[in-house]
């Protein structure tokens, strides 16, 4: 059976992959280099990236989020 700081670190750890999602996401170009669909007239190629941004910035809130309440609930300074 794991401790409770084991548990509390192999949380965090995982929380913290979603960081890469945004990364991974934008390897492949050849997935996303291509003009449509459009979107108000831009094309996929950008949109895509830009929506991108808006979930990145999403998932970096989110993993702050329950570090710092993690944070918090130990008592961390």
């Amino acid at each position: 059976m794991k401790s409770p700081d084991a548990r509390t670190k192999a949380g965090r750890t995982r929380l913290r992959w979603l960081l890469l999602a945004p990364f991974v996401a934008m390897l492949d170009v050849g997935s996303y280099n291509r003009m449509t669909p459009t979107l108000a007239g831009i094309p996929f190629f950008y949109w895509y990236q830009l929506l991108w941004i808006l979930i990145a910035a999403a998932i970096i809130f989110l993993v702050h989020q329950r570090e710092r309440s993690r944070d918090e609930s130990e008592g961390a300074p």
